[in-house]
């Protein structure tokens, strides 16, 4: 499918089209008593859309017993003012709030944004040490690292990562020498590419093997713009790379993030949203493949809401999540819905 051939093109962020979800097959949440921890959500309030406590929580007061999660930096709330590189201090310092009103039980027993992942600029070197400090700081006990994305293509209508403006950015001596500040810091790095560039998260890896490197969204394999309609040389390229990867002892796979750039089907407009069978159908040669790779204890299930509620609903989405992975043992599933999360994000007690 092509972008062209959707109302709304992929690799583009949109508020969720209410209406259209509700025409939703609904669903009952199956294994309704899983704990389940969201490793990667964000909460924003831009222009076109809210998504903050309240609304998250009315997603996921649905059935399916969500116990914590972990926010994900989507640039929000930056410092409107002093120097550039610690205004990202400022979403650290948003989502803290909002995780102590959480905490609070004022909004039921689920923690919220137990974990942060923020954004600091690993470019700076050693320098970013500062930066880091202050949002440990900020973090109140909850930050556990950054997002540093170096997704890039050089289709237009794929959608690039904010700022990157090629390839090759995890394999650059500055990016590895703020890596490694990371890592002397105990904290982890979300990795997040495309498929044609898990090369550069294996040497990443390889060069800084104390640090703990979560790849974001199954690796980033891209199913429209010029790969659309190509999904099995899409594979070709992503299935060896995320074997290598699996070698990487110091790697972690979030499963989640396929509606977007995966492409693997329209949403919006005069379609039905696809119910969990579909999806998991959709997405198990994708996750099922890292789950195997990796591991039960090297996976975690992502939500990517508000991102992937583009295209469907939050009881179907984990509804599609535990299908794919009914085939594995209650140790496993234990694993991969939270048990996963609570020691690659030091999320004990939740």
């Amino acid at each position: 499918m092509t972008t062209e051939s959707g109302p709304w093109p992929f690799g583009r962020i949109f508020a969720p089209d209410e209406a259209w979800l509700a025409r939703q097959p609904a669903e009952a949440p199956i294994e309704p008593e899983l704990p389940i921890i969201d490793t990667h959500h964000h909460l924003w309030h831009r222009r076109s859309h809210r998504y903050l406590l309240d609304e998250y929580l009315a997603d996921a007061r649905t059935g399916h017993n969500l116990v914590a999660s972990v926010f994900e930096e989507c640039h929000a709330m930056y410092r409107a003012d002093g120097p550039e590189e610690m205004r990202p201090v400022g979403e650290v310092e948003f989502v803290a709030g909002i995780a102590a009103m959480s905490e609070s039980g004022g909004y039921g027993p689920a923690r919220v944004a137990a974990g942060i992942v923020g954004y600091a600029d690993l470019a700076l070197g050693d320098r970013v040490g500062p930066v880091l400090e202050a949002e440990i700081r900020a973090g109140g006990g909850r930050f556990r690292g950054i997002r540093y994305s170096a997704a890039w293509d050089e289709d237009p209508t794929i959608g690039n990562s904010h700022g990157v403006k090629g390839l090759g950015l995890y394999r650059e001596p500055k990016v590895i020498e703020g890596a490694r500040r990371l890592a002397s810091l105990g904290l982890s790095l979300d990795a997040w590419v495309f498929h044609p560039q898990l090369g550069d998260v294996v040497a990443l890896a390889r060069a800084v093997p104390d640090l703990k490197i979560v790849l974001c969204h199954v690796g980033g394999p891209l199913g429209y713009g010029r790969y659309a309609g190509r999904l099995e040389e899409v594979r070709a390229v992503w299935q060896p790379a995320m074997a290598e990867l699996a070698g990487c002892p110091n790697v972690f796979v979030k499963l989640g993030g396929e509606v977007m750039r995966l492409g693997a089907y329209p949403y919006g407009g005069d379609t039905t949203p696809p119910d969990s069978q579909q999806l998991a159908d959709l997405w198990r040669p994708w996750m099922g493949t890292a789950i195997e790779l990796f591991g039960a204890d090297r996976c975690l299930f992502e939500s990517n809401f508000p991102v992937d509620k583009m295209g469907t609903g939050w009881v179907v989405l984990w509804n599609a999540f535990k299908r794919i992975a009914s085939g594995a043992s209650p140790e496993e599933k234990a694993a991969l819905f939270a048990g996963t999360a609570r020691r690659v994000y030091s999320l004990e007690g939740v």
